[in-house]
């Protein structure tokens, strides 16, 4: 499948590394509003054709996906815009900032027998489906925590009085749509729909969320989120048994998960995995569903409900928190 990427950013970088290791997968052509960026990105990666303008980058009829990975503000639009013109979409998380939007654009592509899907590794990472596996030798769950600190490389440059768009609310950016999603994305996928919602944000002050946390409500079990862009920490999130734990040092790419009750201990997935072979799961995803459209498929309609659900739920929490976004 020939594909076109927006952005050159080093997410980007990374996809077009995963989508290499995908047989089938063909990087055709680069759009960047610079063209600098956009002709020596295209030169890099071996793409024949690059864009400088999105419009004219639809129409073209060289290539029938795009991966976007835009600041969040554009996803919305630029991904109507192409679907608009007969192009199946991987837009990188959060592909949208509301729900209603996210079902408009799913839609769209549906109506029009294309894909729009969300480029999410969680989910499609093998960590997650071993997890998934292993939850019926926990017993009983009644507790989680998903922990997800991580000390952006961006802000510093915020406390120097830059305004990097990470930390930059009229981008619809901040600790909860960059890195919150993962936490939502993992507890929506394993447990689903909450029946309450209780969260906080901590704002720095240009309104921008720095960290937050939520506890999601189910029958009988409390999940809590924890998530930071102005801090690190090295401990594990935990989904708790009353005849096991499971453990894992990513709540992104499920990495490093163990499963643990008394004296047993064994390792599940290691520490160390390639990132091209977390992200290919959502490229090989992707693909598959470009290939057969076929809208009924358990694992689309999985990927579907679950990106709706962690939809709702952000729309909950910034409406609970008073974003500006």
């Amino acid at each position: 499948m020939k594909y076109a990427t927006i952005g050159t950013s080093w997410i980007t970088e990374k996809f077009i590394s995963a989508a290499n290791t995908v047989p089938d997968m063909n990087l055709t052509a680069i759009y960047s509003r610079d063209e600098k960026k956009a002709h020596d990105f295209a030169a890099k990666h071996g793409a024949k054709l690059f864009f400088t303008d999105l419009t004219q980058m639809a129409q073209s009829t060289q290539f029938e996906a795009v991966y976007i990975a835009s600041p969040n503000v554009c996803h919305y639009e630029q991904s109507k815009l192409l679907l608009s013109h007969g192009k199946n979409v991987i837009c990188e998380k959060p592909a949208t900032t509301t729900k209603k939007q996210m079902e408009e654009l799913i839609a769209i592509a549906e109506k029009n027998n294309l894909i729009y899907c969300e480029a999410i590794m969680t989910i499609h990472a093998d960590g997650f489906n071993i997890i998934r596996k292993k939850l019926q030798d926990l017993g009983k769950i009644r507790s989680a925590h998903f922990d997800f600190y991580q000390l952006s490389s961006k802000y510093q440059a915020y406390t120097e009085g830059k305004k990097p768009n990470i930390f930059n609310p009229d981008m619809h950016t901040g600790c909860l749509m960059d890195i919150g999603v993962y936490n939502l994305y993992l507890a929506a996928a394993l447990f689903g729909r909450p029946t309450k919602i209780i969260s906080d944000a901590v704002k720095l002050p240009n309104d921008c969320d720095a960290a937050g946390s939520a506890i999601l409500k189910y029958e009988n079990l409390s999940v809590t989120l924890n998530y930071s862009k102005v801090g690190q920490t090295y401990s594990y999130s935990e989904i708790i048994g009353d005849k096991g734990t499971l453990m894992f040092s990513s709540v992104s790419q499920l990495t490093g998960v163990y499963f643990k009750h008394k004296e047993i201990s064994e390792t599940l997935v290691p520490e160390e995995v390639s990132r091209d072979e977390i992200m290919s799961g959502e490229i090989r995803f992707f693909l598959n569903m470009c290939t057969t459209r076929d809208f009924n498929n358990t694992e689309y309609l999985f990927s579907k409900n679950t990106a709706l659900t962690v939809r709702e739920i952000c729309d909950t929490i910034r409406k609970d928190n008073g974003f500006c976004f």
